[in-house]
Formats: C-alpha cells, structure tokens, sequence
C-alpha cells in the first residue's frame, strides 16, 4: 500500500526526477484504484508538494488541480479536487484557459495570463499557467490545471510531462 511519503520529493532533484516520482507515485496509488475522485485527490497532492520542492519558479506554484466536463452541462466544466486558493466553480467550454483547452483538446502553455483572450482571473496571484486536457473515448473528460505566480512558470518540459500524466489518468479512471 502506498504511504503519505508518496507525497514527499527530496529537495535539489531536478524537474525530470520529480515528475518521474509523480508519475510513479501516480501509477502505484492507481493500481486497483479506478475510482476517479480518489485518484485525481492524490494526484492534485502529489503535483502540489512535487512542484514546492522544486527551485524557482516551479516553487511558485499557487493552484494545482482539476475541472471535470459537467455531466448535467457537457459544454462547461466544473471544480474537481485541487490545492491552493477557492477556485471558480463552472468555467463553459471555449473560456479562459482552461476551457479553451477543454474545448480545442489542445495543451495550452500560458506565459502571462494577462496577454491571454478572455483569461480568467480566479487567483490575481497567478501570472503564468498550463492547462492540459484528459481525454477518454475522443471526449474531455477533464483538465489539469496548474498555475504560478511568476511569469513564464512553464516549460516543454512541464507540457511533456503533464501529458503524460493525463493520458495515464484517462487510462486509470472511471467517470
């Protein structure tokens, strides 16, 4: 069984190594878990102290989690498991940045989220994110959703991993 120290990352490893642990980490507390709302609870922890143990601007990190397509609206999303700041509840598909990338199924690496259309101010803290969808059977099903209070917080290297992430998330949940 997976302990709390799943949860813990050495400090002075580098991104590849802690992504590498979360990813880990990730597919041990999955094995024989599908249940959605325990395996996004983990992983939105998991990403939360992964990226506090990391140098500047990772460090920076202020929000990370989750929105879910809405099974009563399936063009808008709705607030699922995180850690940070109270978030926005309901975010329609093709708003902001997290639903741009609901919609277009695309990453999208936001470098100063003032310069993105339509951007969704729910923490004014935040200056840079990324959004990645997570897709299942052709539809989004949800989003990771990750921001900083620095700008430019994110990299390719970010964007790989992340991806990474969802597609095992979609590989091992039930919605």
């Amino acid at each position: 069984m997976v302990h709390a120290d799943a949860s813990a990352f050495a400090h002075g490893l580098s991104k590849k190594e802690v992504y590498a642990q979360v990813l880990d980490q990730a597919r041990l507390l999955f094995d024989g878990q599908r249940n959605w709302v325990s395996n996004f609870s983990n992983t939105s922890a998991l990403l939360w102290h992964a990226y506090h143990s990391l140098p500047w601007p990772s460090s920076a990190v202020n929000w990370a989690g989750f929105y879910f397509t809405d099974p009563l609206d399936p063009e808008r999303l709705i607030l699922g498991p995180f850690q940070g700041q109270v978030a926005c509840q309901i975010i329609a598909f093709g708003r902001g940045v997290c639903g741009t990338a609901a919609a277009s199924q695309m990453t999208q690496v936001v470098e100063d989220v003032d310069k993105f259309p339509g951007h969704i101010a729910c923490d004014g803290a935040s200056k840079s994110e990324i959004v990645v969808p997570i897709v299942q059977g052709g539809k989004t099903v949800a989003i990771i959703d990750i921001d900083c209070a620095e700008l430019h917080g994110f990299t390719s290297e970010d964007q790989e991993a992340l991806e990474e992430l969802a597609e095992l998330l979609a590989r091992s949940c039930d919605f």
